[in-house]
């Protein structure tokens, strides 16, 4: 008999109400993250130039950049816990645990090991003004010193959702998000410390946030098997954490490449067009937050799905989530089209921002609708750990969207800056459902083996 221990439980059946209790929570936690955006972007934006918002989005661009790439971190462990719990393989489950953890010290002490090439290259590719460059290094050369912190929050996030304990995820993202709008608001407003301020204020965040994240994950130390390094370092293990982790992060690099090439693009129109689509930015956010929870959904689901090697509930489970997906991109872009203006006015007082900003609102209309398929075909495929066609995918798109940008730009500025955003949410949805038929052989031939 496989051991299953008592604290990792068999996945409830499948249901409307299993997706909601999975995905909710996630919703609400993620809520967060774009409000401490906004803060963010706010509170800075009170001081009334447009140097500062663009230096906290390029500072922050450029650190999430190096951050998620260790983003596998988060879907690899929650697909290779979620498998295992489906199996029933509670030992695994801790030992994933421990191996993630392992990661993200390694990861985190690396980052600022490098931090000085990392800013070098960065603003070498790409330079910004002279006044949003330096307020962008001040803001970087604070907040990298909570790397290994930060890093290893994706590790435990990626834990919880795999055994569906998602309420987990929302007290960790609560308590991060909140005291770093409290430490926002008095670093910047109260005392006057600048773009510094928001810098300090993630920093403390982080650090108390993976102590507080140990805690929630402390099943995790239940059994012997977390500190059992023969299992822990047990090399069949390894290598395949390995496959399915170097293929997540070369997806997540290749994601971030187009970002970071968005975000320089933008910088070459100016410091105006750069803090507008910073504050667009925001939108995507709010919509790729969203549907975040029902990916994650996909995510548990179909990885004890496979686990337990039952066709028959991948199937349903991607359904039920994807369904949910579509109803909530369709409230994305019918808020976005009634409030987008008045979300752009309370983000800044600048009234040039402002009015850069809402030229380029339709694109924020369409794009929950273009993605849909991206976002909730990639939690499918996370959690079948099948990060081998998601990565060839991303690169189908990735060449797309940089063909689309060198065609457009030239003739359609910054609007063909967000059209090739875009076109590249479609082609990933495309190629990726063009892929699914084979998953569900392969789960049909698992369950005959």
């Amino acid at each position: 008999m496989v051991d299953a221990p008592a604290d990792v439980p068999p996945p409830p059946a499948l249901s409307h109400k299993r997706v909601l209790a999975i995905a909710l929570p996630i919703v609400l936690s993620n809520a967060t993250v774009p409000i401490l955006g906004a803060v963010d972007t706010g509170v800075v934006g009170q001081i009334g130039e447009a140097a500062p918002i663009g230096a906290v989005g390029i500072g922050a661009v450029i650190l999430a950049s190096v951050y998620w790439i260790f983003g596998f971190l988060r879907m690899g462990t929650t697909g290779l816990v979620a498998q295992a719990r489906g199996a029933g393989e509670g030992a695994e489950v801790s030992a994933y645990f421990t191996r993630a953890m392992m990661i993200a010290l390694i990861g985190g002490l690396g980052v600022i090991a490098l931090q000085v090439p990392i800013l070098w290259m960065s603003f070498k590719i790409a330079p910004a003004s002279a006044e949003v460059e330096s307020l962008a290094r001040a803001y970087i050369g604070i907040r990298v010193w909570s790397a290994p912190f930060a890093i290893a929050i994706f590790g435990m996030t990626g834990w919880l959702i795999g055994l569906e304990r998602t309420r987990g995820v929302l007290v960790l993202q609560l308590w991060m998000n909140g005291l770093n709008i409290v430490l926002d608001v008095w670093f910047v407003l109260g005392l006057g410390w600048g773009v510094q301020g928001v810098a300090a204020a993630t920093l403390i965040a982080e650090v108390t946030s993976a102590g507080l994240g140990l805690y929630l994950c402390r099943d995790a130390f239940g059994r012997p098997e977390w500190r059992a390094w023969v299992r822990v370092l047990d090399r069949a293990r390894l290598i395949h954490m390995a496959k399915v982790n170097t293929d997540i992060m070369i997806r997540s690099i290749l994601l971030l490449s187009m970002t970071v090439a968005f975000a320089f693009y933008g910088a070459g129109f100016g410091d105006v067009p750069l803090a507008a689509n910073q504050i667009l930015m925001l939108f995507i956010s709010i919509t790729s937050f969203a549907l975040d929870g029902f990916a994650f959904a996909a995510e548990a689901i179909v990885g004890s799905a496979l686990g337990a090697r039952s066709k028959g509930a991948l199937r349903r489970g991607a359904l039920l989530a994807s369904f949910w997906g579509v109803v909530v991109v369709i409230g994305m872009a019918v808020f976005f089209a009634l409030a987008g203006g008045l979300v752009i006015d309370t983000m800044t007082t600048a009234e040039d921002v402002r009015a850069e900003a809402r030229r380029f609102l339709p694109w924020m209309v369409a794009a929950p609708i273009a993605g849909v398929a991206a976002w909730m075909l990639d939690g499918v495929f996370i959690g079948a750990t099948r990060t081998r066609d998601m990565r060839n995918m991303m690169m189908v798109s990735v060449v797309v969207y940089f063909a689309a940008t060198t065609a457009l730009i030239p003739i359609m500025g910054n609007h063909g800056l967000w059209a090739a955003l875009l076109i590249s949410y479609v082609t990933r949805g495309v190629t990726l459902a063009m892929r699914y038929p084979s998953l569900e052989r392969e789960a049909d031939r698992a369950a005959r083996a």
